[in-house]
């Protein structure tokens, strides 16, 4: 892989252990790595101008659900809440196979890049149709993101009191066999890695007690990570107060999902016992804040997790519940969140630019992401801000307040996957006309 410097960026926003924000500042990249920050850097390899752009980290998302990029704006779930939505759209899910999972995994990858995202998880909890993990990371893998896909299950079907329907669930035996055969496949946990595999049942409510605990043990065993989903709405706390006898958090620790190896996605509704528990425990929250407008469910109090020490990353959540695959928005709507909630100083664009990069990293355990410092990987962003969005822009490097949302050039383990705003991996064209066939093909169903 040849060298490359970014020579005189506007600014670059470290993310690194003293938050240093350099003008005028270069970036030198050698084999997957940064191997120097400053002025007046040189190099024998390729020199990318940095004028006009400020450089951050690569954004980090650690809540998405791929397949759902051929449902956006289905009618009949435009205005539901959580439950209602996912009875929508699960007949939908149901006709998917092994080309839908992989198309849309394409489709919802390359907008994530476009969006300046570099590494990414992924939960996947339904399979039907022989549609299976690796058709995910096999996406990935041509798009060229550091991927963290999840081996997501569903195992109580309506019939037993579940949400999903019964053609939907899998038998718990086979769930946890096949989560050992993804990670004996697919899971590396080397430094730079490009793939690491989690574990993941859907929620409490699609999967059994035994299936919580089992999963956690073997999670332990094969030293990954555990994810699901945790008290998203009012509705998802009154279904665990009456099932289950306590609130989410409470759940959550007794079946031993808590810890510096699980992440939950939305905890829109902890209450500040939950929230003491996860700062207490290092567990990570994923927060949606898109996907939380979108449904409904309320506003997240990251401030208070945050002042409390919970980690705590930006998820984008599927497509069908979200309509839009962009980071950068999402930072700027969980800054907009907080004040609503909390005060106009309640969050700032820096702070907000933190949890989509560094924060982000830190929740899916990669230490070696989420920084522009000597030694980490070189998943970088560039964001050109000679453009109209940020035009009159006093603070060109507050990104979050006057744009741009798209990057320019981003770069994964020192690769180039988007350059001047075009991705160069894969055919966008072409892709985007298999998803159109693919959800042609749906449309002739419903």
């Amino acid at each position: 892989m040849p060298e490359r410097l970014i020579q005189n960026a506007d600014f670059v926003i470290t993310m690194d252990d003293d938050r240093r924000r350099l003008a005028g500042a270069d970036v030198l990249i050698r084999n997957g790595m940064i191997v120097e920050v400053g002025q007046g850097l040189t190099t024998k390899g390729e020199v990318v101008s940095g004028e006009g752009c400020v450089v951050t980290p690569g954004l980090v998302n650690t809540h998405h659900h791929l397949y759902q990029t051929l449902t956006r704006a289905v009618p009949g779930a435009q205005n539901a809440l959580l439950f209602g939505w996912l009875k929508t759209l699960y007949p939908i899910w149901a006709q998917f196979g092994p080309e839908e999972m992989h198309v849309s995994a394409l489709v919802g990858l390359a907008e994530l890049a476009l969006s300046g995202c570099t590494l990414t998880s992924d939960h996947l909890y339904l399979y039907p149709n022989g549609a299976r993990l690796e058709d995910t990371i096999a996406a990935a893998q041509e798009i060229g993101l550091r991927f963290q896909p999840t081996r997501g299950a569903m195992s109580i079907g309506e019939s037993l009191g579940g949400l999903p329907p019964d053609a939907l669930v899998e038998r718990e035996e086979y769930i946890l066999e096949d989560m050992i055969r993804v990670v004996d496949a697919f899971h590396d946990p080397s430094e730079g890695s490009m793939c690491r595999v989690g574990l993941a049942p859907c929620s409490p409510f699609s999967v059994s007690r035994d299936l919580m605990r089992q999963t956690a043990l073997l999670a332990r065993d094969k030293g990954v990570m555990l994810h699901t989903h945790l008290a998203e709405n009012d509705e998802d706390i009154a279904y665990s107060l009456e099932t289950f006898g306590c609130r989410p958090g409470q759940y959550a620790e007794e079946l031993g999902w808590t810890g510096d190896d699980v992440w939950h996605a939305h905890c829109v509704k902890l209450d500040g016992q939950e929230i003491d528990l996860f700062a207490k425990s290092k567990t990570g929250v994923a927060h949606c804040p898109c996907s939380n407008c979108r449904l409904g469910s309320g506003i997240a109090p990251v401030r208070q997790m945050r002042d409390a020490g919970v980690p705590l990353g930006l998820g984008v959540d599927g497509s069908a519940s979200n309509d839009v695959g962009n980071l950068m928005s999402e930072a700027r709507q969980s800054m907009l969140l907080q004040r609503v909630a909390n005060g106009a100083d309640a969050m700032s664009a820096d702070e907000a630019l933190e949890i989509a990069t560094r924060g982000g990293a830190e929740v899916l355990g990669r230490d070696d992401c989420g920084q522009i410092a000597v030694g980490k990987r070189a998943d970088i962003a560039m964001w050109d801000v000679s453009g109209i969005e940020s035009a009159g822009s006093w603070d060109p490097a507050a990104l979050v307040l006057a744009g741009p949302q798209k990057a320019h050039n981003l770069f994964v383990e020192g690769r180039q996957i988007v350059k001047e705003g075009r991705i160069l991996s894969v055919n966008l064209p072409l892709t985007l006309d298999r998803q159109t066939k693919c959800v042609g093909a749906l449309l002739e169903k419903f």
